[in-house]
């Protein structure tokens, strides 16, 4: 033990797995651990108390739970036993339910977090949260407004969870950080400690768990524990990527004409591979637009454009024109870009579009066929989230209005340039045509 300026220094036994070891490493404001069952995420939130109490001497920590059975079962007394099994001294006010780290007279205050109104007050230099995903957004909001030491050496805000769905915790850590958000995904069975002590854990569970709740459990997969995913086929970790535009390839245009969202993608085909380099999302608009984005962002593209969409673009509007109608005029006129259009005369159904959208993004011999860059958040969401109403196999468009409409549009221009289309007689016909 020694000391490096007021900070002071303490060797403990851990052997941090490599999730761990990138959570801790993560010098954000505030970070995240998702993990699934027996993938250390406790052992993570202790490691990380301890290391920043001696990293703030002489300042204020909390960690905290859901529930205070939860608080004193689980989360003191996973401290407790680090604590004690490395010698570390520290004092417990019970009364208070406050730990002093002796080295540095650093207090951590241990709190249920179930009354968040109760979180007001001090300042802390950083706060730990135990299971997030069964708090309320409002308990960790409130801690985020008390992380405001001045005296602070490393202000800190984190958490550790098993996924429960596409929660408040999913949208902050995962699908949409803000800046000073980062969070660490821990595959499953990488806990070589327990697995060494007890190789057959994850296989026992399940037969206690349904097959949803152990991929979630289990697995630490991110699922709707409502109806099933539409696109089950989609792996955020599989299927997103840095994309760039390819300058020898046409862009394609494929477009669901709703007025809130419009809602529009910009795919090409590289090398077989469908990749999907960008998105157009615009609140209570117009077709006209959407068109003034595009070519806002591509206002030359020596390969052309092919536009594709939902057949219903073809109705006319009450001015007389259609949809299509709309972007031919306003390529003409604000554009020399040669456009293609690849509209179908009616659509497919919903079912063929969704088998056909599982098929790209992954088929039955493995193949990955469709890339999503990670700027394409709200088609992301679509590939994540939309879901089949509960007991059917009907698609959920009321719980979010902003989902299924950048999936459909997907789905239109997969169907019109990826789908196999059944040949006949020897002059090999297609069976259907528009």
């Amino acid at each position: 033990m020694g000391r490096t300026g007021q900070i002071e220094r303490r060797d403990i036994k851990y052997d941090p797995l490599p999730s761990q070891s990138r959570f801790h490493a993560l010098d954000n404001r505030f970070k995240g651990f998702s993990g699934p069952i027996g993938s250390g995420k406790s052992q993570a939130l202790c490691q990380e108390a301890i290391r920043l109490s001696y990293m703030n001497p002489g300042r204020l920590g909390l960690l905290g739970a859901p529930t205070y059975p939860m608080l004193r079962d689980a989360t003191q007394a996973a401290l407790i036993e680090i604590l004690e099994s490395n010698d570390i001294p520290y004092d417990h006010n019970k009364a208070e339910n406050t730990f002093v780290m002796k080295d540095t007279r650093s207090r951590i205050l241990f709190r249920p977090v179930d009354e968040f109104e109760r979180l007001r007050g001090t300042n802390l230099a950083w706060f730990g949260l135990d299971e997030l995903t069964y708090t309320q957004e409002e308990s960790w909001l409130r801690l985020e407004g008390r992380l405001r030491d001045p005296k602070a050496t490393r202000l800190c805000g984190f958490g550790v969870w098993t996924p429960k769905g596409y929660d408040w915790v999913y949208r902050k850590f995962i699908s949409d950080p803000v800046n000073g958000y980062a969070a660490v995904q821990a595959a499953p069975f990488e806990n070589r400690h327990l697995l060494g002590k007890i190789g057959d854990f994850y296989e026992r569970l399940k037969d206690s768990y349904d097959e949803k709740f152990y991929q979630q459990e289990v697995m630490g997969a991110y699922l709707s524990m409502e109806g099933g995913r539409v696109y089950s086929a989609f792996d955020r970790n599989t299927h997103v990527g840095e994309l760039t535009v390819n300058a020898w390839e046409p862009l394609w245009w494929a477009l669901d004409f709703n007025v809130d969202p419009m809602s529009s993608l910009i795919l090409q085909r590289v090398g077989g591979e469908v990749r999907v380099v960008g998105e157009i999302v615009i609140r209570h608009s117009t077709t006209k637009a959407a068109c003034e984005e595009f070519l806002k962002r591509f206002p030359k593209h020596s390969a052309g454009v092919w536009i594709y969409g939902d057949a219903a673009g073809n109705q006319q509007q009450t001015t007389g024109a259609t949809d299509y109608d709309m972007i031919r005029e306003h390529f003409a006129a604000q554009s020399g870009i040669k456009v293609d259009y690849r509209v179908p005369k009616a659509n497919p159904s919903v079912r063929e579009r969704i088998n056909l959208t599982n098929r790209q993004l992954k088929s039955a011999a493995g193949t990955i066929g469709l890339l999503v860059d990670p700027q394409c958040k709200e088609l992301i969401k679509d590939l994540e989230q939309v879901c089949f109403k509960a007991d059917t196999n009907q698609i959920d468009k009321d719980r979010d209005r902003m989902r299924t409409h950048l999936s459909d549009a997907l789905g239109y221009v997969l169907w019109q340039e990826c789908r196999v289309v059944p040949k006949i007689g020897e002059r090999c016909q297609p069976l259907l045509s528009y």
